[in-house]
């Protein structure tokens, strides 16, 4: 029976082909497969620059390419048999010395542009790689088909030229030496490319011919299928439940980690796929109950969608429960008080902080309230007198403290008075009943009484320190209790809190390539943004540089208009322009700042089918085309969301940082193409 891997493009180029093509290569391959009566056989590809490339017969006019060895076959695509042929001729494979890893170029190209160099190269006396000897590049990884070429490099610019024709375990390594990289740090970009944790140490030239070998090591390259149900589920699932890009691999399915993991990244590196596939495989491996925690239902739906795709098995599925705190904070209540606890709403809760007979507004005592008394978890007019204010950009002395605290108090006694409280207040006493109830249970005989066995948190930049000892007491203190994900830039509440400040110690990892956003998207961002540092999960601050796509598209338009109708009607024709383009109208997004433009854009494209939402509504989604609509000043950033400088120049700072990020994470949804209009004046957040 042949062993069968497929690559990830194979299931994209099959789902493009006509109906009746796609129909009888699946069931081709089927057969192939099962080794019956009928199945395609390998025909060998006459000037074919590896013998190990073969072509099967898939459907009338159609082959699909495979590399075998002994009974190992990878299908790598599905085409039209004079493209397939000349695929087959084109392409060389290899094994990485370095990693073990499979690797694939069109050798026809590369020699073509290795006769360019070798001209150019004539011309100068300079080698880019003269430094360093044939061992140090071995040591790489760097194979000695390539040796001749890479010798022959003279500049940074006819590298980069090269990374399209490189398999990228050469070009990584080679690439960062070019920045000016030592050999530690070439070594550690290599192993950006590996997906499975154990190290590879050929002891001779065997393992660098073992196809199947290498396959198993490149689950981004490839997948082995051994059944119908298999092959069934990697045509039709989306290609994210199948191949994961190799950091996103190796974090998710690492077997096991001692302490909490903080993976954090930029738009569009795959914060969210990882912790997915972290959970499935926690729940895979059947320890106890996991819980997949994001800050919001609505992205917590999102969440759970995706899992029943991810997750085939009904059993292994059950095992992940997917949910927000909130939700987590009142099932706990609700069950140790025996009632539903009740909420306040914001205008009564406004309404009790001026009631508070103190000389600060409501805002600012509801700010200090949740930012430093909740945040730090102050019980007492002691610990609070003698607390730090982070973030703060008023003082208070001990007399104004004690007025403080006194309006907290006054609101607090009137809330319980009530029956009421804030989410935030649900989250702590979900937090004291668990600790109540628990204990040091790595001593205890007793089964563990923690809700749940695994947490794995998406979104992590946007949670409250309450919340986190909240999160912190529902989970033992054991390996594999927390898995989390997130990105300080993209944080879009007032939140901010180094993880160890909530007992939570967590080794640091790191996503640095965005594989959704177009780098002409990316960099347009980061000037969005602001490229400043941000606070929050870590200890001390993050720089938003060093983050880089993997693939180019066109720039983002912005557009001006004399007026908002002038604009919504400009909308209008280009969602109408896109669908006519053939983008389906779920991949297209529409967002805004304020309700009443949501709403008028909802009304004028209500029978197109696209979704329209708010900038918040953006968050954990993506779209094919992204339109944000109503950028300009006096909107966003929002007036009302603004503290005044007056009153507290930090929290304003903070104000309009958050709004930045609210308006960088709703273009950063987009995929292809984003279109940005406002109408009058821009709004200053815009890059000029």
């Amino acid at each position: 029976m042949p062993r069968l891997a497929l690559s990830p493009e194979f299931p994209a180029e099959l789902s493009a082909l006509a109906q009746p093509v796609r129909r009888d290569a699946v069931v081709a391959v089927r057969r192939f497969l099962q080794n019956v009566s009928g199945a395609p056989h390998p025909e060998r590809v006459r000037g074919a620059r590896d013998e190990r490339v073969a072509t099967l017969r898939l459907a009338d006019r159609y082959r699909g390419v495979v590399v075998r060895q002994r009974d190992v076959y990878w299908l790598l695509t599905v085409l039209p048999e004079p493209e397939a042929w000349a695929c087959a001729q084109r392409h060389r494979f290899a094994v990485n010395s370095a990693l073990g890893v499979v690797e694939m170029w069109d050798a026809a190209a590369l020699e073509r542009a290795e006769s360019a160099i070798r001209r150019a190269a004539r011309s100068s006396r300079a080698r880019l790689f003269a430094e360093f000897c044939d061992t140090d590049l071995a040591e790489l990884g760097v194979g000695h088909r390539f040796l001749p070429l890479v010798r022959q490099i003279t500049d940074e610019l006819t590298l980069e030229a090269l990374e399209p024709l490189l398999p990228p375990t050469q070009y990584a390594p080679l690439a960062a030496l070019a920045r000016g990289e030592s050999m530690t740090g070439a070594w550690r970009e290599l192993e950006n490319r590996r997906c499975v944790p154990a190290p590879f140490e050929p002891a001779g030239g065997a393992e660098l011919e073992d196809l199947a070998a290498a396959l198993l090591r490149s689950p981004d390259r490839a997948v082995f299928v051994e059944g119908p149900r298999e092959l069934n589920h990697v045509l039709d699932a989306p290609g994210w439940c199948v191949f994961l890009h190799p950091p996103q691999y190796r974090l998710s399915h690492w077997e096991s980690y001692e302490r909490p993991v903080l993976v954090t990244g930029g738009a569009g590196t795959g914060k969210t796929l990882t912790a997915l596939h972290r959970a499935a495989h926690l729940a895979g491996n059947g320890r106890g109950p996991i819980l997949l925690v994001t800050f919001s239902q609505g992205l917590s739906a999102e969440l759970s969608a995706k899992l029943d795709l991810l997750i085939e098995d009904e059993v292994v599925r059950k095992r992940v429960e997917v949910g927000n705190v909130d939700r987590l904070a009142h099932r706990i209540v609700s069950q140790a008080e025996g009632r539903p606890p009740t909420l306040v709403g914001a205008a009564e809760l406004t309404a009790l902080w001026r009631e508070a007979e103190s000389e600060h507004g409501p805002a600012f005592l509801l700010r200090e309230w949740e930012q430093v008394i909740l945040a730090q978890n102050l019980q007492t007019l002691e610990e609070y007198l003698a607390a730090p204010r982070p973030g703060r950009g008023v003082g208070l002395s001990a007399e104004e403290r004690t007025g403080v605290w006194k309006a907290v108090g006054h609101v607090t006694g009137r809330l319980a008075e009530r029956g009421k409280r804030t989410l935030l207040q649900l989250a702590a006493e979900a937090a004291t009943l668990l600790g109540q109830s628990t204990g040091d249970l790595l001593e205890e005989d007793e089964p563990r009484r923690e809700p749940y066995r695994h947490i794995v948190v998406d979104e992590a930049q946007d949670l409250h320190p309450t919340q986190w000892r909240l999160l912190r007491a529902a989970v033992p203190y054991a390996p594999d209790d927390l898995f989390i994900v997130g990105d300080p830039h993209q944080r879009i509440f007032d939140t901010r809190v180094a993880l160890g400040a909530v007992g939570i110690d967590a080794i640091q990892q790191l996503l640095q390539v965005s594989h959704r956003l177009p780098q002409e998207i990316l960099s347009w961002g980061v000037r969005l943004r602001g490229g400043g540092p941000a606070d929050g999960l870590v200890a001390g601050v993050q720089e938003l540089y060093g983050f880089r796509a993997t693939r180019h598209g066109p720039r983002p338009m912005v557009r001006a208009y004399d007026s908002p109708e002038e604009e919504l009607s400009g909308l209008v024709a280009h969602v109408s322009q896109w669908m006519e383009d053939g983008v389906a109208p779920g991949e297209i997004g529409v967002a805004a700042r304020t309700p009443a433009l949501v709403r008028d854009a909802r009304a004028l494209l209500r029978e197109s089918g696209v979704r329209v939402t708010t900038l918040h509504g953006m968050k954990g989604l993506e779209f094919r085309r992204v339109a944000v609509i109503g950028v300009a000043d006096g909107i966003v950033p929002a007036p009302e969301s603004l503290t005044p400088a007056e009153e507290d120049p930090a929290a304003r700072a903070h104000d309009l940082q958050r709004e930045r990020g609210l308006l960088y994470v709703a273009c950063t949804r987009a995929r292809e193409v984003l279109y940005v209009s406002y109408s009058g004046r821009a709004s200053p957040f815009l890059p000029t």
